[in-house]
């Protein structure tokens, strides 16, 4: 995630792209419409045709940059290295600016960003959208009312989980946002998991969001201002790693280094910070197991989260992680590269396309006929778990780590199955 480009290094990095068409079959919205301009080709295509004034962003434009997930997928098939995620963000922070969106899309977006990055408004919007079970709301309100999950968490882990046994780091632990509210076990968990393997957890109070969201939407200023932010919390914990469990959160974090690299005072703390980011799944295997891991006999369809995979380039770690529990068989669905239709607010803002992403990949784990589902990133628990309602059958939706501290603790795999949210 990178800020808005000067005009010649965009066209510069627009450059790099030789049209050679081996990101098509991995982008979703090509994959979906077999549009030219809904593919990165086509849409570099547009970009330059803005650099060279044929083009203005007019809303027919603007459509084929908002339809795009920004799931990046296209980085890890391009041959020639194309800077895909600077051109896009650029181009969207360029879109905030100079294009007038209609009053009900901004009315939409407004009301997104004042509740999504605030862990109190997001639980006071949960509890109200039961209310739209039984009172008619606004049509605008459809995408959101489809996607609030039926399981709520109010699990936290401690300020400090001490290290079992002689400490081999310590780390400070991002709660997130959404992930603090649906998922607040997946962050208790978590810290249980690095304290077995002797690594001592701290979560910083007062704990802001990570400025994702606002970025991947064009709101350049605003997360910047949660970037920096969000550096000085963890600088006041003093710990030698920062670890995310949320795999949009990491892509940022590691991200923050490009982003402020304008910023005299946040520029070379961002890079220091930025290289103590690590997802869970790589720190754990990075430092190595300490604790025993027990049997669970279970058949676990994994899906990889598309800013683990593209955007970290993160694909063994998890994998690794979950092939550490004895008798655990890992089963890998069909188009693991295809984004499951989530990508921050895509399912707000576009939610016909990203259903029918979201149902593909409910299909393609349930051909696996797994026991369940993890995957390492808490929209696509959310948006994949939601399809595989919709589909009449619900699978125990869970993060990777949950699985690896069921084993740690000897839960049995009837119980943790049992006691998933689905």
């Amino acid at each position: 995630m990178h800020g808005k480009l000067r005009s010649e290094e965009k066209r510069r990095l627009a450059d790099d792209c030789v049209h050679c068409g081996f990101c098509l079959p991995t982008c979703p919205t090509y994959v979906l419409w077999n549009e030219e301009m809904d593919s990165p080709r086509g849409r570099i295509d547009l970009m330059s045709g803005h650099l060279d004034g044929a083009l203005e962003l007019n809303a027919t434009v603007v459509q084929h940059f908002d339809r795009c997930l920004g799931c990046m997928a296209c980085l890890t098939s391009c041959p020639s290295g194309v800077a895909y995620d600077r051109l896009i963000e650029s181009t969207r922070a360029e879109i905030e600016e100079a294009h007038s969106r209609p009053l009900r899309e901004r009315a939409m977006r407004a009301l997104v960003f004042a509740v999504l990055p605030h862990p109190a408004r997001l639980r006071a919007a949960l509890t109200l959208e039961r209310l739209g079970r039984w009172v008619p709301l606004p049509a605008q309100l459809a995408p959101l009312r489809e996607l609030a999950p039926p399981w709520r968490s109010r699990a936290r882990p401690p300020a400090v989980t001490a290290a079992q046994g002689p400490a081999v780091a310590r780390v400070g632990l991002l709660t997130g946002c959404v992930q603090r509210v649906l998922f607040g076990d997946v962050n208790a968990a978590t810290a249980r998991v690095l304290a077995a393997d002797g690594i001592e957890a701290v979560v910083p109070a007062k704990q802001a969001c990570c400025g994702a969201l606002s970025v991947h939407a064009g709101r350049l200023e605003e997360g910047l201002e949660r970037a920096r932010r969000l550096i000085a919390t963890f600088e006041r914990a003093e710990v030698d790693y920062v670890v995310t469990n949320a795999a949009g959160c990491g892509s940022m974090l590691k991200e923050y280094g490009t982003l402020l690299t304008d910023d005299p005072e946040y520029a070379e703390r961002a890079a220091s910070f930025a290289t103590s980011v690590r997802d869970v799944a790589e720190l754990l295997v990075e430092l190595g197991p300490r604790a025993e891991r027990n049997p669970l006999p279970l058949d676990m369809a994994f899906q990889d989260s598309c800013h683990l995979l593209h955007a970290q380039r993160v694909r063994e770690a998890p994998r690794s992680l979950l092939d550490g529990v004895p008798e655990l068989r890992t089963r890998e669905p069909a188009e693991q590269e295809l984004c499951c239709g989530s990508a921050g607010i895509y399912n707000i803002t576009q939610p016909e396309a990203a259903r029918e992403l979201g149902e593909r990949k409910a299909a393609n784990v349930l051909a696996c006929q797994p026991d369940a589902y993890a995957s390492g990133n808490p929209g696509c628990l959310v948006q994949v778990s939601g399809a595989l309602r919709r589909a009449g059958r619900p699978l125990p939706a869970l993060h990777p780590v949950e699985v690896v501290d069921a084993s740690i603790r000897g839960i049995s795999a009837q119980d943790l199955l049992a006691a998933a949210r689905r």
